[in-house]
Formats: C-alpha cells, structure tokens, sequence
C-alpha cells in the first residue's frame, strides 16, 4: 500500500499543464533517486486536454531528470498524431525537453517515417532536432542526410548536408520501377514543405535520372499535391518526373542539362511537366551531335 501511494503522489507531480505551474515537493535534502517499472506520464494543454505523453518501461528518477528505457511518446496535434520511439533517453522535468537515443524512430498519421541515431525534442517549441545521419520515408520517396530539424509530424523538415532523396515509381515491377526512379542530391542543405509541395535544394545539386542528368547551383522542386497526383507522359527528363508527382523543376546558377551526348548550358531553367518542357533562360548554349557534326547555337 506504501509503494502505491508514493507512486501516485510521484505520477500525479509529473502532470504538466502549459499555462499553469508545476506543483515542487518541499525539502531540506535534495530527493534521492529512484527506479521504477512501467513508468508514464502526460501533458495537457489549455483547454485540459492531453496534448502528449511519454512511457517506458523502466525509469530512474532523479530530482531534475528522468532516464528512461524503451521509451515510447505521443504527440498530440491538431491534424497529425505523432509516436516517437527509442531505446533509451532522459526527460528534463524542469525545461520539458526530451532526449532520444539508439534506434530512434518517428512516425506520423501523414504516412512519414524518420529513423535516426538520436533526437532532442524541444517540447515548448514543438522541435525535434538531430546531429546524426537521417532516414525519411514518405510514400515514394526516400530521403537521407547529415543532420535535420523540423516539427515533429514531419511535414517542415530541415536537413543540412550530404543530401540524396530517392523519387521512385509505386509499381511492382521493380525494371519499371529503376526506369521512373529519380534521384537528386546536393552538398549542402534540403528544405522540405510538405504543406506546400516545395523542397528546396542547395550547393551542387544534381538530378539524375534513366537517360538525363540537370546539374544546378540550387533548385527548387514543386510536387503535385496528392489528392492530384496525375502529370502528363512525354519523353527523357519529363517521363521520368510525370511519374514521380513533380509537377516543376526551377534550377539556378550554373545550369547544365545533359541527354546523351547534348547538353545545354544556361544560368536557370524552368522544367515543366505539364508543358512538358524545359526553358533556358540566362545566356543560353546548346551543344548537340548531328549525322554532320558538332552544332553549338545559342540563344536569349
């Protein structure tokens, strides 16, 4: 009876309301750490509904943070539902913060799915935040990177170096499939917006695909959103992208665009897949091979 009653009394102090204080036991002597089983606890908000919680299953308790084992935690939004998983990591009772690490996953009711080595989660701010390589799904694409941040339901995410996102085709037949595949990468840093269609690319950017390569100083990538995701067939870059969802390419700063044995070269480009083309803006050059020879005109 004494140990369930000094649970509860424990549990109900880790209850935190966002507009109010957090209730502090009273004591000459600092608390001596504990351990316990089976350990969970929630936030609520405002309105006195729970926004998040956290549970493992085992914790030692410490007068200002929490370590815990096989942690699993929810984060309740407005529209998305967020779980976070890991196999160990400390909570900070007095910031709110929490600290995942090994085996890190985060999912999202959107459908996207992050794996890392270790996550910071800013609770107050709404962050997540991570030095470590990253891994993220989302429907057909695949995404990896050095470092990240971004909300947790995923749909704002900030990567900062050595990025390559993989753009493939749903089908099963996987010869299909590699034909469809794009892949893009770049050195520097990747901001995705989910909510507006948009990643942004930057410092030597390459766009590779079955039978063309578009290299940039940074591009910008607009998708069509999912509820529209229907483009239009065509030949080369646009084939490839129709199937993809991309629904516009814009490439700026040292463009260079090569099929076969033609490249184009042009300070931006515009690809369209509803148009299906691609226009040269910028002093642009076209070298390209003909039965007769070399031909290299230029345009505005």
């Amino acid at each position: 009876m004494y140990r369930t009653i000094c649970t509860l009394l424990m549990l109900s102090s880790l209850i935190f309301c966002s507009g109010g204080a957090r209730a502090q036991a009273q004591s000459a002597t600092p608390p001596v750490e504990q351990s316990m089983e089976d350990f969970s606890f929630y936030g609520v908000g405002d309105k006195g509904k729970k926004n998040w919680d956290l549970a493992g299953k085992s914790a030692d308790i410490g007068s200002e943070v929490i370590k815990l084992n096989d942690i699993v935690s929810n984060f309740y939004g407005e529209k998305d539902t967020v779980k976070l998983t890991a196999e160990k990591g400390a909570f900070n009772r007095t910031a709110g913060n929490l600290h995942l690490q090994d085996e890190v996953v985060v999912t999202s009711t959107s459908g996207a799915r992050l794996t890392t080595d270790s996550l910071d989660w800013d609770r107050k701010n709404q962050l997540v935040t991570t030095p470590d390589k990253v891994n993220i799904t989302r429907e057909d694409m695949v995404i990896t990177g050095q470092g990240a941040q971004g909300f947790p339901d995923l749909n704002k995410v900030n990567l900062n170096k050595n990025v390559q996102v993989d753009i493939g085709a749903s089908a099963a037949n996987k010869t299909q499939q590699q034909k469809e595949r794009i892949t893009i990468t770049c050195d520097g840093s990747l901001q995705i917006d989910y909510e507006k269609n948009l990643a942004t690319f930057n410092t030597n950017v390459q766009v590779q695909t079955r039978d063309a390569l578009m290299k940039s100083d940074s591009m910008e990538v607009y998708f069509v959103p999912e509820k529209d995701s229907t483009a239009p067939e065509s030949a080369s870059l646009s084939a490839a992208a129709a199937q993809s969802r991309i629904d516009k390419i814009i490439a700026r700063g040292n463009v260079s665009i090569t099929q076969g044995e033609n490249v184009s070269y042009s300070e931006e480009a515009v690809y369209s897949a509803q148009e299906r083309r691609i226009l040269l803006q910028g002093r642009p050059k076209v070298v390209f091979y003909t039965a007769e020879g070399l031909h290299a005109p230029a345009g505005n």
